[in-house]
């Protein structure tokens, strides 16, 4: 799901809709909404990562709602949203279409991208505000997907293989890189002051390996994450629980709060 910043700004990106076409509850979609809040140093409350992934037989939608919280203005002011449509080929995700929208002291970026059957990547992305853009060739990004459907891909495979290990070539307009994922193992998770749910997860570590350095640094998100994911809803994807990330703002680390869908309305945690 995950969307997811991820974290600052793509857990976010790391961290995950409004669907463009109509999935209708006959045609058997589905809808899972999550709500997590995001920590850095001394717990002080950073973000709220609202995101929804919605699921049809042959088709999908992601979004993902990030916006800071109380103190952190102070030192980041950022709102973001972004949404992915794409079908499943072969059962897997393919995305149709990106769109982005982010404000980060007072800078504003929009990024938007579309993807043709044969791998093609049209970048529809606006130049960014800060005078420092990004220049990548097209066969640079052909064959790449977005973030959010990096994301959505390892979630399925977890379930369906149990295990995380991918690499997946991701272009968001603002970068282009590899997502590398490895399995850590299982492990316990006990609740407490932050972290509201306890239960066996199944935790991958996350490697982001630059192929175009962005020129702008305040494009910058996270190297290096872990993730624990745990089976919270039936079907054919595992859901972060915790995910803890090394940013330029230092680390950070996102706490499930709320899910809902597929029967399930879990609430661990107020705003």
């Amino acid at each position: 799901m995950i969307n997811r910043v991820v974290v600052l700004p793509t857990v976010a990106s790391a961290l995950l809709l409004l669907a463009g076409w109509s999935m209708a509850r006959a045609g058997g979609s589905t809808r899972v909404e999550a709500r997590f809040e995001i920590f850095g140093f001394a717990g002080l409350h950073l973000l709220t990562d609202r995101t929804s992934v919605e699921e049809a037989s042959d088709r999908y939608v992601i979004s993902t709602d990030l916006d800071t919280r109380g103190l952190a203005r102070i030192f980041v002011d950022l709102t973001s949203r972004s949404e992915v449509h794409g079908q499943f080929t072969r059962g897997e995700p393919a995305p149709s279409d990106y769109r982005a929208d982010m404000q980060r002291n007072g800078v504003d970026r929009h990024y938007g991208l579309d993807y043709g059957p044969d791998g093609r990547v049209v970048d529809l992305s606006a130049p960014s505000s800060s005078g420092h853009p990004l220049f990548v060739a097209e066969h640079q990004i052909r064959d790449t997907v977005d973030q959010l459907t990096a994301f959505l891909t390892v979630e399925r495979q977890l379930a369906k293989r149990g295990t995380c290990a991918l690499t997946v070539p991701v272009f968001d307009g603002a970068g282009l890189y590899d997502l590398r994922f490895t399995d850590v193992g299982r492990q316990n998770l006990s609740a407490d002051a932050y972290q509201k749910f306890a239960g066996q997860t199944q935790v991958c570590d996350v490697e982001r390996d630059d192929r175009v350095v962005n020129p702008d640094r305040d494009g910058d998100t996270y190297k290096h994450g872990r993730i624990w994911y745990a089976q919270l809803i039936p079907g054919d994807r595992m859901v972060p629980v915790r995910m803890e990330f090394d940013t330029a703002f230092g680390a950070v680390t996102a706490y499930l709060a709320e899910l809902r869908g597929r029967g399930v309305d879990l609430h661990l945690a107020g705003d």
